[in-house]
């Protein structure tokens, strides 16, 4: 039995939840936690590419370490490993990534919109408005500077024509931030269909935002 055995349940768990949730369809998106290092190595576990969730096994997830090299599995990892890796090394509090291709989510994404700040726990939970990364080939080295670029120190972030990343110091925070950003595409692109969107007001987004960068600093 693997030593990281918790942690890779938790994204097989993850990766077969997001489809069943809708938010992936066939083996798109992909999921990963970050592991404690191992002499001085950062280490994540990672699903692997091109493999159907609903027939993934915990064997099947990949531990690799941060130069993207094997350490256990013998499975190539997520086309876009190079992108989970670069979201740890500029986030160091993150242990959780999520790619999703979530269809209200990419819906923005095609239109190449942002999510402004509309909704309380939008702010709260993903850090308020979620940006929308420049277009840059998957797995490409441009595609992980275009998200960092965007991301900053907030839990969401847009690819265009693409889908939706959400992160967190858990599985569980990550998922979460996955189904917000998804709720708050659909209510944007609601409010755009009806003609009229009102932002928050200015000092909430300040109260709620200094709420976000306490419980981000709190650790797990």
């Amino acid at each position: 039995m693997s030593k990281w055995q918790e942690e890779k349940r938790l994204v097989m768990e993850a990766a077969q939840r997001m489809l069943e949730k809708g938010l992936v369809v066939g083996t798109s998106g992909n999921v990963s936690r970050r592991l404690p290092p191992e002499e001085g190595r950062d280490l994540l576990a990672i699903t692997p590419s091109s493999r159907y969730y609903d027939l993934l096994t915990i064997d099947d997830i990949q531990v690799i370490d941060f130069e993207a090299e094997p350490v256990e599995g013998d499975l190539p990892p997520s086309v876009e490993t190079m992108l989970h890796i670069g979201i740890y090394k500029a986030r160091r509090n993150i242990k959780a990534v999520i790619h999703t291709h979530s269809v209200y989510a990419s819906a923005i994404a095609v239109a190449g919109l942002d999510i402004p700040t509309i909704l309380d726990d939008q702010i709260t939970f993903i850090g308020g408005e979620v940006k929308l990364a420049k277009h840059a080939l998957s797995g490409s080295e441009e595609q992980v500077d275009n998200v960092i670029a965007v991301l900053e120190d907030r839990n969401g972030v847009l690819l265009p024509n693409h889908g939706a990343i959400g992160i967190g110091r858990t599985v569980r925070e990550a998922f979460t931030v996955c189904e917000l950003l998804e709720k708050a595409a659909k209510i944007y692109l609601l409010a755009l269909s009806l003609g009229k969107v009102n932002l928050l007001p200015a000092e909430v987004v300040e109260v709620e935002k200094a709420f976000f960068t306490m419980l981000q600093s709190g650790g797990e």
